[in-house]
């Protein structure tokens, strides 16, 4: 078969054999006509994004007399349980931890790369969301560097099997200091033990590698599936174990039955029955939690579950409401999962796991994330794992099955949570049924008081900072802190992906364009409570947290950036925060400058991506340097 409808560049398909394999090649052309499809999702979403912003638009909750598009299902149906979802296989029923990292590391030899599935895999989480996405760097072939790891550790490959043994003997050397026990007894068993989890990219992302026939940038979500399900779905069976996904940035029940109708195709290209592959979809958008049902509903057999994640989520409310100008989030400490509209968003999302579909079956709710590392004073340590464990247990006592840490040493911190109630799952747990009232929509964009305040912002811009620069040196995953608290060990470092950096620079954006009142007194700056945030205060506090940033020692701020991706970094976020129209994606600005050091060029870039959105509202998602 010749794969005309797909181009590989630079030799990739030579150099990565073991991962474009001749049935993986067959199943992306056999997948790629549906390029055209998500490109015309993708500007369906910047449309009603413009539609909201010109005519000052909240989202609101689907007409329920419609029928979710690319189904047959109406969305009372939907709302009312009644399609087919799916029963919870055996090695998803007890899911109290999951850890969540990527499976390769930047500019590493394969042997040193593949130790952070041994970690994943030793750590005893019950699931490891291996990430493809927002954890996962993209410079040079990372993405395919990820999928080759997990093949080798699916397929218990011998050099896996050799860097797990070393990597075990090394946990238990931590645990022993820790808690003064081995957390490892078998290393050989223990790696059964975890249910393996792949996130693949978002529609909203393209892969760097693959160009449809028409010269179109293959979407990322399309490689991803379909190079992580081909490439393993024989040996996850003959194992007797899941093929489960997880889902990110969905928006709508329609682009959720997009995901479906992909997954039913590859399925019925590799004759496995339809709903063999399992999803969890991450509630990462505000427009999904209004349609939580009919997006149960339009992944039907496919559906196992929610997870209720922080970061993403603020990011798309602020999004969402960037036209309003009295929306304006407080400094991100405190919208936590209890504040405002959070609440009411976690509050929908486990009341849709437990309305049952027609065959009375339950969906899982997986908790949030755990960014602490216990790496720090023993007095920073012990505060920040009694926050740790305080939150796992409110999530716990309010119907989570589980929830999600960002490091392996987290799980045996956390777990216990989960261990002392004994119960495998929540499913089924009474809770009042979703309503849909005006009161309900008002309620997912509930702001309540809360400070605003110059130390915020400095750890908005501040962390901000550090991960575009950590992004760009090929690390998604990041263990950052304020550039104050460099050299204090009382405060810990918190693992940062992808989605904190939205965030950050989204509230900014809010701050400088809507004039944030600030809430206290600031002696450096000589702010006063009531005064106002903007553009030339956030000037000052560019130069000021870049400049900590220059200064920082060669442990915070890798010296070789300073010269080279640290000022791209500066450059994306002046331009992010300070042009009036909102960028849509933060990662957008980054992708277009990975492997790239110049700063003229990536201003170049930077420029030519905001012009053509403003001019034009169309995103540039594809490698600029693609050959």
């Amino acid at each position: 078969m010749i794969h005309t409808n797909i181009k590989i560049r630079n030799g990739l398909k030579e150099d990565y054999s073991d991962v474009y394999t001749k049935e993986v090649l067959e199943a992306l052309s056999a997948l790629a006509s549906f390029n055209n499809d998500i490109k015309t999702a993708m500007a369906a979403r910047i449309k009603r994004r413009a539609d909201r912003q010109e005519n000052e638009l909240r989202i609101n909750f689907l007409d329920p007399n419609a029928i979710i598009p690319r189904t047959n299902i109406k969305v009372a149906d939907a709302r009312a349980g009644m399609f087919e979802g799916a029963a919870i296989p055996t090695d998803l029923q007890r899911q109290w931890i999951q850890g969540t990292g990527p499976a390769a590391k930047p500019n590493a030899s394969l042997e040193s790369s593949i130790r952070n599935v041994a970690y994943a895999l030793l750590s005893g989480a019950d699931g490891w969301m291996f990430d493809g996405e927002d954890a996962l760097g993209q410079i040079n072939a990372m993405s395919l560097d990820n999928q080759r790891n997990l093949k080798l550790a699916i397929h218990k490959d011998p050099v896996f099997l050799r860097v797990a043994r070393q990597v075990a003997t090394e946990m238990n050397r931590w645990s022993n200091g820790f808690f003064g026990r081995d957390i490892i007894n078998d290393w050989a068993a223990q790696l059964d033990f975890t249910t393996k989890i792949f996130r693949a990219r978002g529609l909203h992302l393209d892969d760097r590698h693959i160009r449809d026939g028409q010269g179109l940038a293959l979407a990322a979500s399309i490689v991803d599936l379909t190079l992580y399900v081909v490439n393993n779905y024989k040996a996850l069976q003959s194992a007797d174990c899941s093929m489960v996904l997880y889902l990110p940035k969905i928006q709508t029940a329609e682009e959720a039955a997009l995901w479906n109708d992909m997954m039913n195709a590859l399925e019925s290209f590799l004759h496995i029955p339809l709903g063999s592959i399992k999803v969890y979809v991450l509630v990462e958008q505000l427009e999904a939690t209004y349609q939580l049902m009919e997006i149960r509903a339009a992944l039907g057999k496919h559906f196992v579950g929610f997870n209720t994640g922080r970061w993403d989520y603020i990011n798309s409310v602020a999004d969402a409401m960037s036209w309003d100008s009295n929306f304006i989030n407080p400094n991100i400490e405190a919208i936590v999962m209890t504040y405002g509209y959070m609440r009411n968003y976690e509050d929908r999302v486990r009341r849709a796991v437990n309305t049952p579909d027609r065959k009375g079956n339950f969906a899982l709710w997986q908790g949030g994330m755990e960014p602490n590392i216990p790496v720090g004073s023993e007095q920073g340590v012990e505060a920040s794992m009694k926050k740790a464990v305080a939150g796992a247990e409110r999530e716990q006592r309010d119907g989570a099955s589980g929830k999600w840490v960002a490091h392996w040493k987290m799980v045996h911190i956390v777990r216990p949570v989960w261990e002392k109630v004994g119960a495998s799952n929540q499913l089924g747990r009474k809770f009042p049924p979703l309503t849909y009232t005006q009161q309900d929509a008002d309620g997912l964009i509930l702001l309540e008081p809360a400070e605003t305040t110059i130390r915020g912002a400095r750890n908005l811009l501040s962390v901000a900072l550090q991960y575009g620069n950590a992004f760009l040196q090929g690390m998604q995953a990041a263990a950052l802190k304020p550039a104050d608290y460099f050299g204090n060990d009382d405060i810990l470092y918190l693992m940062e992906d992808m989605a904190t950096g939205e965030i950050r620079l989204s509230i900014l954006w809010e701050w400088v364009h809507k004039g944030a009142v600030l809430t206290e007194d600031d002696a450096e700056t000589k702010i006063k409570a009531g005064d106002v945030f903007d553009a030339t205060l956030f000037n000052r506090l560019l130069e000021e947290e870049y400049g900590k940033l220059l200064n920082a020692t060669n442990k915070d701020v890798h010296e070789n950036s300073k010269t080279s991706t640290l000022p791209i970094s500066r450059q994306i976020a002046y331009t992010y925060v300070l042009e009036r129209v909102k960028a849509p994606w933060f990662i957008d600005l980054l992708n277009i400058n990975l492997n790239n050091t110049d700063l003229e060029m990536a201003k170049k870039r930077i420029d030519f991506y905001m012009e053509k959105f403003k001019r034009e509202g169309i995103r540039i998602t594809e490698n600029l340097d693609f050959v």
